[in-house]
Order: C-alpha cells, then structure tokens, then sequence
C-alpha cells in the first residue's frame, strides 16, 4: 500500500473554489484500465454551495461524511447532462470515477438503468467506514488495493481492444473503425453498449469528445480542435452536453463548473 500511495500523490491535482474543496489525483499505472482517477469535494461553509457537473464518460463510486460523521455510499450512472450539485454545510465527499470495463469486471453489473441517475450502496461496501474519509491519501491507497483485488485473469479481448481504441481516441473515432479494428461488428457492440451502459456506442464517443473539448475551453480555446463538422456544430455540441455556450464556460471555470475547474490544473 504504501508504494500505492507514493505513486498516487505524485499525480495530486488541487482546486480551490471559495468554500468549496476539489482535489483529483490519478490512479496507479496497474489500474487505469479500469480507474480514471480519485477525487474529493469539500464544502467547508456553513452553508450549502451550488455547482454544476458536466458529463465525462466516468462513472463514480462517492462516499460521503455528513458534519455528524454519518456515512453514505452510492454510485452513479453515466451522465449525458449538465447537473446541478448542491453540496450540503460541512460535508465530506470523496469518490472514485471509473472507466467503463469497470461496471461488468469489477462491479459485475450493468448500470443501464442508472443513466443520469445513481443508486445508494450498502453503507459497509468494500468494507469502507466513515474514518475512511478521514484521510484522502489513505483512502486511494485502501481503494487501490481493494480495486487490485477484484480485477479478474481473464478479460474479453475485443472489450479491452475496443475500450484501448475508444479512450486513445478521446472518442474521436467512428462506430465504423471501431468494428474493423476491434473485429466487432457495429450492431453487437451497440447492443453491449445498450444494455450494459444504458446508450448507444455513438453517443458515449461523443460525450468523451465533449470532454476533451474542455480541455482546449479551459485555456480560451474557443474554436473547435477535434472532429466537430464546423464551428456552430462545436457550438451546439457543448452547449448540449453543458447547457451554456463555450464561451460561459470558460468565464465561469473556477467557480461554477467542477470539471473544467480541474482541468486547468493539468
């Protein structure tokens, strides 16, 4: 565990939003098949602070810890919408976002229902408790190891070649390409996708393509360096997938969304 921790705090990442606490950190190397990252929000006001998560492609696992030391455990579907997130006085949260594969290999379960919406867990899963939630670094190191724990010998290979080509290409690349290089045809893998994730194939891309158009947002980039078929289809893009056109999102980075907040950190 404690190499574990020494490799994850390398990578911290640290926001600061008023009263409102955003932390990131990477995942070891051994689990980004699987781990996009931890990460931990805290509203340290005595009052709640409104924010808005916009969709990443990720799925969380988040514990919280409410100011009497309650905990709770849920997890969250993909999103596919701007959400508005109000993080109650003195809370506590800290959460796990996972890549795909990680839903039928490492939770053994499809998240289909569970689009843009989340489900509590039992409050004893993975055998976390609420002094869990007391150090951060711990927390990614006990997580770590449990993670490592479940990942199964056997993974199907044309999964693992499609979700290589899906990630490597920000979402950058077509249903068409896919099917070729992962020897999958189209209609099977939107039925996987469909049933297991709750959408088609085609819109999950785009959503991991809206993503990495944050990333050029974030830094004033207002013109469209991916795939998009011309500026106003940018335009719509992102304001589909954030409710506000680019140029909102960018004025509004350090307060108001918690993605592109954090992504000015890389």
């Amino acid at each position: 565990m404690e190499k574990l921790n020494k490799s994850i705090a390398n990578k911290e990442r640290i926001t600061m939003n008023n009263k409102l606490h955003y932390k990131f950190i990477d995942p070891d190397n051994s689990l980004t098949d699987f781990v996009a990252g931890f990460w931990c929000l805290q509203n340290t006001s005595e009052y709640a602070e409104e924010a808005i998560a916009l969709p990443d492609g990720r799925i969380d696992l988040f514990l919280t810890k409410s100011v009497s030391g309650q905990l709770s455990i849920g997890i969250l579907g993909l999103g596919t919408q701007p959400d508005k997130v109000e993080v109650e006085p003195n809370t506590l949260i800290f959460a796990i976002g996972f890549k795909l594969p990680a839903t039928e290999y490492i939770f053994n379960f499809s998240i289909a229902d569970l689009l843009d919406k989340g489900k509590q867990l039992p409050n004893d899963f993975w055998d976390f408790a609420a002094d869990d939630l007391d150090d951060f670094d711990a927390f990614c190191g006990k997580a770590s190891q449990k993670i490592h724990s479940l990942i199964p010998k056997d993974i199907d290979a044309r999964k693992q070649k499609l979700f290589e080509l899906i990630y490597a290409s920000k979402g950058e690349i077509t249903v068409k390409e896919l099917s070729e290089k992962a020897f999958w045809s189209s209609r099977q893998m939107n039925r996987y996708f469909n049933q297991q994730f709750g959408l088609s194939l085609k819109a999950y891309c785009n959503i991991l393509r809206f993503r990495a158009s944050l990333e050029h947002i974030a830094k004033g980039e207002f013109f469209p360096e991916l795939d998009f078929a011309d500026q106003n289809h940018f335009i719509k893009q992102v304001k589909k997938f954030s409710g506000v056109v680019p140029t909102e999102l960018f004025n509004h980075k350090n307060d108001r969304f918690i993605l592109l907040s954090t992504l000015k950190q890389k």
